[in-house]
């Protein structure tokens, strides 16, 4: 007789090797799968399940994510994204890494979670140099090699630096590769690698990068995937074409469905299955949805014991009611049923000085008058133009009129983006103007700003932008909204300027809330938060802003303000 924890009759369970179901009997011991067996005359169990009608898979594996994008603690995370059946993640903290180096990225990597979080270590921080953006925090080859000898860290995380990669081969980030093949030389490293092609792309997959997570085209995809690419699908990557790519190609053993970033808002209503639903509708065959959402990323990340329902594996595992639509009946974490409460407050323990990492003066409306030497007649601006979809800018240049030294940015309906240095290193200010922004009276302002999360401010009124400016000098950091020289949104983010220790269904709903108001202020992007954040990320396309100025993010060369 064989005593087991649990047993699951009657289900149709899924296959990794066939990517198919079959209805057999599943024994779970000691928080792992046992026996898969159509006879159960032999089995005692403690607990038994009729899953009459349910189907089995796997628990979700994301394989690339940033927890910090949720703006919310690993514990937090963990309970929320449970219920929708992710039951592991590798999560680059960089966001936090960038904030207070190796001391705050330890921190974070100390809170507790309900579900198995592994780490990549965190590759650019900064993302580029710091002649170009200054951070709080800097992980370097020695915090690199104090990394890789923790049993969490797993991979390498996204190399984004493509200069550095491909021209300087002494690069710190070339330094941090050759430190992580010395010591692990299977260690996956993952890549950054936007819109690469040709020769550009054989100098990034050279220097040992390994897979893209940025957004693809079918071109892109079958281009990165034939020159030995792993690729991870986000959701700005899942279109029809796409998906018909992977499937008619047969690329599902070299693609993996991620998450990247989720909102907080958007925590509210799914994680990874969202993407696998999204993949499904846009007809990825459900089969291979799932098996690309655990069995491809577990595989890739080196992790033998889970991702797909097998003797000796993790008992993590989703009960379906239907497979098309992914319905969700419950989610089990090492043959636990997983029951959470998204109210639930969560119990932190950060250091307190991860709560004061905004030092910067509140700034008045005279720092924000953007001034040139000449008295009159205009000037040509290079001008950041946002789209309505992704986070891809381009430089535009635009002719502006200039009265009195004043340069007239509002009559010609552009924004103003200022960003404050915000550690203790001088407290500058740079400023850059934004096409395709705001259409009303108000300002939007985040210390979330990708990746050197500097205090990041956008606006048409500067009084508004003050008030924003303000406010997360005051609350140590988070996502502000003001309009008619008052605050309409906020969503203070306590912990190094980008994490909240709220309960996510709070969290969640200021985040709503400031997305609304951006909505009203007529921000138009796909995802504005997202959108906004990443106004100040220099190694995504092609023109964007740090506290050190404006960078073409190819060359990362400087851009003047005015030509």
């Amino acid at each position: 007789m064989v005593t087991v924890d649990l047993l699951l009759t009657n289900a149709q369970v899924f296959n990794h090797v066939t990517r198919d179901f079959r209805q057999i009997n599943v024994t779970v011991k000691d928080g792992k799968f046992y026996w898969l067996t159509q006879d159960t005359s032999a089995i005692q169990a403690h607990q038994t399940l009729d899953l009459t009608g349910k189907y089995l898979v796997p628990g979700l594996v994301d394989s690339h994510m940033h927890i910090e994008s949720s703006m919310t603690t690993p514990t937090a995370f963990g309970q929320a994204a449970a219920q929708y059946g992710t039951t592991t993640v590798i999560a680059d903290a960089h966001e936090i890494a960038n904030v207070a180096g190796l001391s705050g990225l330890e921190a974070f990597m100390a809170q507790p979670s309900l579900i198995d979080t592994f780490y990549a270590i965190p590759s650019s921080v900064p993302s580029t140099t710091p002649e170009l953006e200054t951070t709080g925090g800097v992980i370097g080859v020695a915090e690199t090699k104090a990394l890789l000898q923790d049993p969490r860290v797993i991979a390498l995380g996204e190399a984004m630096n493509f200069h550095g990669l491909t021209e300087e081969p002494d690069s710190l980030i070339n330094q941090i590769i050759a430190a992580c093949r010395q010591a692990r030389p299977t260690l996956p490293i993952e890549g950054h690698c936007p819109k690469y092609t040709g020769l550009d792309l054989a100098k990034f997959i050279y220097r040992g990068v390994t897979s893209d997570h940025t957004q693809q085209t079918p071109e892109s995809l079958v281009e990165k995937v034939e020159n030995g690419m792993f690729i991870q699908l986000q959701r700005k990557s899942l279109t029809p074409a796409v998906v018909q790519t992977v499937q008619e190609r047969t690329l599902f053993e070299h693609v993996a469905l991620v998450t990247d970033d989720v909102m907080p808002d958007d925590l509210l209503h799914g994680h990874l299955d969202a993407i696998v639903r999204l993949a499904i509708n846009l007809g990825l065959d459900p089969k291979l949805a799932i098996y690309m959402a655990t069995y491809t990323p577990a595989r890739r990340m080196g992790l033998w014991d889970r991702g797909l329902i097998a003797p000796g594996r993790v008992a993590d595992f989703i009960v379906l009611d239907d497979v098309p639509s992914f319905a969700i009946d419950a989610v089990y974490k090492s043959g636990q049923r997983v029951t959470v409460d998204a109210a639930t407050p969560v119990v932190t323990h950060f250091p307190d000085a991860l709560r004061q990492t905004v030092t910067a003066m509140p700034l008045t409306v005279a720092d924000l008058a953007l001034t040139v030497p000449q008295e009159g007649g205009t000037v040509t601006a290079n001008v950041i133009a946002i789209a309505k979809a992704g986070t891809f800018t381009a430089l535009e240049k635009v002719p502006l009129a200039v009265e009195n030294h004043q340069v007239q940015w509002q009559a010609a309906g552009l924004s103003l983006a200022v960003v404050q240095e915000r550690y203790g290193h001088g407290g500058h200010v740079t400023f850059a103007l934004v096409k395709n922004a705001l259409n009303a009276p108000g300002a939007v302002g985040a210390t979330w700003a990708h990746d050197h999360h500097n205090i990041l401010v956008l606006g048409t009124d500067l009084a508004d932008m003050v008030v924003a400016q303000n406010r997360l000098v005051a609350e140590q950091g988070g996502y502000v909204v003001a309009a008619g020289k008052a605050l309409v949104a906020d969503a203070p983010l306590p912990i190094g300027g980008v994490v909240s220790d709220a309960p996510i269904a709070e969290l969640g709903a200021q985040i709503q809330q400031v997305r609304a108001q951006m909505q009203a202020l007529g921000y138009e992007n796909t995802n504005e938060l997202m959108s906004f954040s990443t106004l100040s990320l220099l190694v995504s396309p092609a023109l964007k802003v740090s506290d050190k100025g404006l960078f073409d993010v190819k060359s990362q060369q400087p851009v003047p303000l005015f030509d």
